[in-house]
């Protein structure tokens, strides 16, 4: 931690004048004492002389740490610096025994001995904050002295040297101790510091948003709540309080659901009215001090804090769904409005407001798009997901136009002979990233990003370059289907498109199939007129997923379907299931009473085609059959598939003509 090393350097430099003037003191003090004992030498003022120097250096490279900074900008380079001084003047200290002629640490240079231990024994006591510093220059003056202990072999020295040994243990571990207890006290002094800065910039952003927001009216006009702009200000103080008090905030949004109706059918006076029953119905249950708020339309919010913030909400959000079958009165009416619920709580799920408005968001949406009038709680794959399909919807339009993504193809057999009789072209795209993505992704992004025209005419151009392939393969009377999606209809020409799409590659309209999911004829202002002018134009028809809609008997007579296609969910065992046997002989019957053709989707077991078979279905797709392939894999299949093709017939030639 920068501020513990900073500390550690202002420790040190606090007593590093005093620390270098005593050393000062003592070395001219123990030349004195050589001096007094006659026995002064050249090797005594050398020694003088590089002790002097490490004394200058020292104070020379202090002076330019604090001059530049560096104890504050490098406390660690510091550090280095001030200990590589203290080892070197510990080192000359070190030698100082061997300066002095049959050094006697216990006789007549008993003083040398007392100053060098006691310059040791004060570094250490001296230095508690940085170890290092003060062991580098007590340990080798203490390993001299020990060593010059033990090499008299005297029993008296040696019990000294033996003891100065454990004091040199004593020193380190003590050393150590008091390091750790200095850092401690440093850490805790910078938390308690930061905990202040915290509590003081948390308060003056809850002050200042609530200036502010007092400025511009904290309160929704409508229901009395709180506003949009109140509703951030809270959230974001809430969470800054509980990152420095550890607990959690917890954000609850509630969707009304239907509510575009009540407004569209009584009016926005009655829409007005429902909304403020919501609101009073909201602060009647929610009373321990949460903040409720209106977000806009018809989406509130709840921010509970304190202890237990995400227990507290759960309970909030199971009380408001139980009080919403309630019905709600208002005007002299009355009507049972569901609620969605997305929670979302901090720390768990987000590190700031936004992230867990976004979080809660996420979950209200999940919440919606299942069963509704129920509560989701965040979690983590919703994120994911979001990621997921924002990379979609990134990169499909490039997808589109460099073809990395692309038509792929299932074949459609009869049921009795097994010939070829269709294809279907599906929609494939293997991301770089995302790996497979499936087809509803697909069109969804499409839809998302108003890529759907771009996305069906790139799928439309891969089946007009497989329709113009077929006849030189021997299969010139095969359609290929296209799918398209009912609500393409709604967002552009579907007719005028293919037109073009057909055009560019010179391809008869006769030769594709359009299928169209029941929900789209079951809204003629939607599709009538661009059905009409796909049947005109010479397009084949057909109704996919039949049987799982409630299609009109006579706007499927009227429209001059060709196929129906019965939906996998029926297909799915039917060897086994009497009552989808029942189903699929009702909707073939009904087939051949309308002259239509009916297929079958899905169909992946022997058993299963044979009683299609038996059931009268003429045409199958399905697994058991080939899985959907890429136009490079057409070739290879067909050969081995339909033995009367020119592919085939080629490599038989080519075979006799080897022989």
């Amino acid at each position: 931690m920068p501020a513990v090393l900073q500390a550690q350097v202002a420790d040190i430099a606090d007593g590093y004048r005093s620390t270098l003037v005593l050393n000062l003191i003592t070395l001219c003090v123990s030349l004195l004492i050589i001096h007094i004992n006659n026995e002064a030498s050249t090797v005594n003022l050398i020694w003088f002389g590089c002790a002097l120097a490490v004394v200058s250096a020292r104070a020379y490279c202090m002076n330019a740490l604090t001059r530049r900074g560096a104890l504050i900008s490098a406390p660690q380079t510091s550090l280095r610096i001030l200990s590589v001084g203290a080892l070197a003047l510990g080192l000359v200290w070190a030698t100082l025994p061997w300066t002095v002629p049959a050094f006697d640490p216990l006789g007549r240079h008993a003083a040398l001995f007392l100053i060098m231990g006691g310059m040791a024994a004060g570094s250490v006591i001296k230095q508690i904050g940085y170890t290092p510093l003060a062991l580098n220059y007590s340990i080798p003056i203490l390993v001299s002295l020990v060593i010059n202990l033990l090499t008299l072999w005297r029993a008296t020295e040696v019990l000294i040297g033996a003891c100065l040994c454990l004091m040199i243990l004593v020193f380190i571990r003590r050393s150590i101790w008091a390091e750790r207890m200095f850092v401690s006290s440093q850490v805790a002094r910078h938390e308690a510091t930061a905990l202040a800065d915290s509590l003081t910039r948390a308060n003056s952003d809850i002050l200042r948003q609530n200036s502010r927001l007092e400025a511009l009216a904290n309160r929704d006009t409508l229901t009395g709540l709180a506003n949009r702009m109140f509703f951030h200000g809270r959230l974001a103080g809430d969470i800054a309080r509980a990152a420095v008090v550890k607990e959690e905030v917890a954000l609850l949004i509630f969707d009304v659901e239907r509510f575009q109706s009540i407004n569209d059918t009584l009016g926005h006076s009655a829409g007005d009215a429902l909304l403020r029953e919501i609101a009073a119905r909201l602060s009647s249950i929610v009373e321990d001090g949460s903040l409720i708020a209106r977000l806009g339309g018809d989406e509130f919010a709840v921010v509970v804090n304190g202890p237990e913030a995400l227990e507290r909400a759960r309970a909030h959000a199971a009380s408001v769904l139980e009080a919403s079958r309630r019905p709600i009165h208002w005007h002299q009416r009355q009507a049972v409005v569901g609620l969605s619920v997305g929670l979302a709580a901090y720390p768990d799920h987000a590190e700031n407001a936004e992230e867990l408005l976004a979080c809660a968001d996420m979950a209200l949406y999940d919440a919606k798009r299942g069963d509704r009038r129920q509560l989701r709680e965040f979690d983590p794959d919703l994120r994911r997901n979001a990621e997921r399909k924002r990379i979609i919807e990134q990169d499909l339009e490039r997808a589109i136009d460099t073809g990395a993504l692309g038509a792929w193809f299932q074949p459609q057999v009869d049921l009795m002979t097994r010939r070829i009789t269709g294809f279907e072209a599906l929609v494939r795209w293997q991301h770089p990233q995302l790996g497979f993505v499936s087809p509803p992704e697909i069109v969804n992004a499409a839809r998302a990003v108003h890529l759907s025209e771009q996305l069906t005419a790139r799928i439309a151009g891969d089946a007009c370059l497989l329709a113009r392939r077929l006849p030189k393969l021997g299969l010139a009377d095969v359609t290929v289907a296209l799918n398209v999606s009912p609500r393409e209809f709604a967002l552009y020409s579907v007719a005028s498109m293919l037109q073009r799409v057909t055009t560019a590659h010179d391809v008869d309209p006769s030769a594709l199939e359009i299928e169209i999911t029941e929900e789209a004829i079951l809204d003629p202002a939607l599709a009538d007129e661009q059905l009409k002018q796909l049947e005109q134009a010479g397009y084949k028809l057909a109704v996919d997923d039949f049987g799982m809609g409630h299609s009109s008997l006579a706007y499927l007579i009227g429209l001059k379907v060709d196929r129906l296609k019965i939906d996998r969910s029926f297909v799915r065992d039917v060897a086994r299931s009497e009552t989808n046997q029942k189903l699929i002989s009702a909707m073939v019957s009904l087939g051949q009473s309308l002259s239509l053709e009916i297929v079958v989707e899905g169909v992946e077991t022997p058993e299963d085609a044979a009683i299609l078979a038996r059931l009268g279905c003429s045409t199958a797709q399905g697994f058991l059959f080939a899985r959907p392939m890429p136009p490079s894999a057409l070739d290879p299949w067909i050969a081995d598939h339909q033995p009367n093709t020119e592919l085939k017939r080629k490599g038989k030639a080519k075979h006799l003509s080897v022989a």
